[in-house]
Order: structure tokens, then C-alpha cells, then sequence
């Protein structure tokens, strides 16, 4: 089942969206050589509160187990997603990719960006190119009338052709009252899938190509949450929380 939002729950989680923006154009801003990712973390947490939300990361999936131990991700260079903020100093030539999820009254924005650290070599250019253009590509396709695996398809397209590889294993997905609803959106589309869910007016995603100079593979650190490069090459990871509506998809995490 893919929940719809009415358009009252759409103008929820267009406010939650615009709080997770604020965050990122103040770490944005914030960003250089000797920052620590725990300022930046610090940071976010507290535009989130005094925008009368909370930190949709802290603390999931509230098991009670291993849960996610700060308010957002942080992950540097080699670092894929799911990065633990830290004591570490930003060096120039680090890519940067912060991911900020706030829930406002019930409702849930997630967005990421990835950003150099002082001035950063052709290659690492080219990847965040390649992936902030694959996520424009994949909002290109979410339309009604369009399926979800058009979204998958175009993003995989953009990222083949610009000689780097998406990563699998994590996805894209539906987003609203919880952080991960239905459907999932992958990055790619996989061989013999079955014929993907129809696009309709009232569906929220969260688009997040996550794309690797290297491999696609990837291992989880010891912590059970960091997820690096299989090969320790450097990955970038867009992404905007989007709703569809009856002239195309909307931007949700803008300002």
C-alpha cells in the first residue's frame, strides 16, 4: 500500500522540508578545513528544535538496539551513507555528504547534499556532477502516468554514462509519517523486475542516488551503521524529498 497525501499533509511536510533546507544552507555555510563533523552535528540539531521539530535520525528505529545514536548523517570521502558525526577535522580536498531528516508535526522531510571541502580535485568535481545531475534526471521522470522504475531507469542512465556506478543496496523511497514508506525507489533496475508501481498524484518520495567513483559494492563498519566503499573510493549522495502533484513533482526540501 503507497499512502497518498492530501494536500493539507502535503503543506505539513512542504514546512518540515523548508526546516531541513535552513540546515543545510547554515552547514553549508559552515563547512571548511578544521570543522568538525560534530560542530556540524551540534548545528543541526539545533536549527531542527528551534524550529519547533525534532531530529527524525536520532534515535532510529527506535528499537532500543543499535539505534542510529545522532541527529544526522555525516559522511566523509569513502563514507557512502549512514556516516557517525565525530571529533575528525575536515581537511581540503574531503567531500562532505549530510543527510538531514525533520519531523514536523508528524510529518517528515529528507534531504542530502554533498559538498566540497575547500578546492577538490577534477575527479571528485565530476562525481558530485554526476550525482547532483542524476537526481535532477530522476525527479525529471516522476510524473503521473510514469512508473517508479522510470525514475530508477533514468537515474542508472545518467550515472553509466558518465563512467561511474550506482550503488544497490540502499534506495530511494516513500516518505510521510515515517521516515521509510512505500514504494521503495531504487537506483537502477535490476534485470527481470516485476513491472514497478504506477505514479499517482498524492505520493511522496525521498529520491537519493548515491553513486561511487569505484565498485558498487559496500561494507558496514563495526558500529552496524557506517557504510563505506567495498574498494575505499569516494561516493556522493543528493537528495530531495519530492510530492506529486497534477503539473509535476514538487521540491519539498527548498526554502
Amino acid at each position: 500500500m503507497i499512502p497518498l497525501k492530501s494536500k493539507a499533509e502535503i503543506a505539513l511536510m512542504r514546512e518540515a522540508g523548508r526546516i531541513v533546507a535552513r540546515v543545510h544552507q547554515a552547514l553549508r555555510d559552515m563547512i571548511k578545513p578544521g570543522i568538525t563533523t560534530a560542530q556540524l552535528n551540534a548545528r543541526a540539531d539545533e536549527i531542527i528544535r528551534a524550529h519547533g521539530a525534532t531530529p527524525t535520525f536520532l534515535g532510529y528505529p527506535h528499537t532500543g538496539k543499535n539505534d542510529f545514536p545522532y541527529s544526522v548523517c555525516i559522511s566523509v570521502n569513502e563514507v557512502i551513507v549512514h556516516g557517525f558525526p565525530s571529533g575528525r577535522w575536515l581537511e581540503p580536498g574531503d567531500i562532505i555528504a549530510v543527510d538531514v531528516g525533520a519531523t514536523y508535526r508528524g510529518w517528515v522531510g529528507d534531504s542530502a547534499w554533498t559538498y566540497p571541502v575547500g578546492q577538490i580535485d577534477n575527479e571528485a568535481e565530476r562525481l558530485l556532477s554526476a550525482t547532483e545531475g542524476a537526481l535532477w534526471a530522476g525527479i525529471a521522470q516522476a510524473h503521473v502516468g510514469n512508473r517508479v522504475s522510470d525514475i530508477s531507469r533514468a537515474i542508472e542512465q545518467y550515472v553509466n554514462q558518465r563512467g561511474f556506478t550506482v550503488v544497490r543496496e540502499y534506495t530511494g523511497h516513500g516518505v510521510g509519517r515515517k521516515m521509510h514508506e512505500e514504494p521503495q525507489v531504487l537506483n537502477y533496475v535490476p534485470r527481470g523486475a516485476r513491472r514497478s508501481p504506477e505514479i499517482k498524484v498524492g505520493m511522496t518520495f525521498a529520491l537519493e542516488p548515491m553513486v561511487n567513483i569505484g565498485t558498487w559494492r559496500t561494507r558496514t563498519l563495526s558500529d552496524g551503521w557506517t557504510v563505506v566503499t567495498a574498494d575505499g573510493k569516494r561516493s556522493a549522495h543528493f537528495e530531495h524529498t519530492i510530492a506529486i502533484m497534477e503539473n509535476g513533482p514538487e521540491i519539498l526540501t527548498v526554502l
